[in-house]
């Protein structure tokens, strides 16, 4: 496992030797927890004060999904009582 992982740092560092790597803990992210104690899967999008919030995004890459800023602004334009503005997508 960590000699797969050396070899994709490679790319940037290619000196970089396995033994110059140590093992260490596992990453956390945290996730938020449905009111009868289940794990949320899920994007969770809220919104006060004039802002929309999304809470619990499963993987920080999806919230720069088009898809997902589209559901934003949707999502906003409902709120808020926006007009409607045209973006290409």
């Amino acid at each position: 496992m960590r000699s797969a992982y050396v070899k994709a740092l490679q790319r940037y560092i290619p000196e970089l030797d396995p033994a110059d790597t140590l093992p260490g803990p596992a990453g956390v992210r945290a996730q938020a927890m449905a009111p009868d104690g289940s794990l949320v899967d899920d994007f969770v999008f809220e919104g006060s004060g004039g802002v929309v919030h999304v809470r619990n995004a499963p993987s920080p890459a999806a919230t720069s999904s088009l898809a997902i800023g589209k559901h934003i602004a949707d999502d906003a334009e409902q709120r808020f009582d926006l007009a409607a503005v045209a973006v290409p997508v």
